[in-house]
């Protein structure tokens, strides 16, 4: 069976990216901000301390992000993580993103995370992300534990795929030490003002 993101003889390349060597470090605390979301609501990450937080890059119309929304990944994720002190902020820096198209989306996949509105892109640049979906866990003393991609299968085709989030979240909760850390994030480019 053909996978979507290959379906109607499209050929998609899957973009692999490395690690920024700027923006957000991994060990380091991560870049404290302020942004609204599709509700207008303001959400600051220092609000959330004392829980760990996952952040996800995100773009509504890249095929990527489309893939794992289908298929539930980021879903299925969130919801492992039910009455625990778990937080999950979606992040969209695209240029042409607003609020109405965020709130339609969220309704449409059924999720109940904040989409963060950041058209500017500053928040995007301060964290350095470069793909959507590009993922960031932040432990609950604010530290960043984990930076890259969602999981190992940037194609899809693998059952028994590595969900790296869920693995760093997992260990926090449980006080272990983060067993992978940073991966090559995947996907589609982030929509910058002025690069897209």
């Amino acid at each position: 069976m053909t996978h979507p993101l290959f379906a109607l003889g499209a050929v998609v390349a899957v973009t692999l990216f490395a690690l920024p060597a700027s923006g957000a470090e991994v060990g380091q605390p991560a870049p404290d901000f302020t942004l609204k979301d599709e509700s207008g609501v303001q959400r600051s990450l220092g609000d959330y301390r004392g829980k760990v937080v996952v952040l996800e890059w995100t773009n509504p119309e890249c095929p990527f992000v489309q893939r794992h929304y289908a298929e539930k990944t980021m879903q299925k994720t969130l919801a492992a993580y039910g009455g625990k002190p778990v937080v999950w902020l979606v992040v969209d820096s695209s240029y042409f993103n607003t609020p109405e198209k965020s709130a339609a989306w969220k309704k449409q996949q059924a999720f109940t995370a904040p989409v963060l509105q950041d058209p500017s892109g500053t928040v995007g640049h301060a964290y350095a992300a470069k793909t959507t979906p590009e993922m960031f866990v932040v432990d609950a003393q604010g530290v960043l534990r984990y930076q890259g991609a969602i999981d190992d299968d940037p194609r899809g085709r693998n059952a028994s795929a590595t969900n790296y989030v869920r693995q760093a979240v997992d260990a926090l909760q449980s006080g272990k030490t983060v067993p992978v850390t940073s991966s090559p994030p995947y996907g589609c480019s982030v929509k910058y003002k002025g690069n897209s």
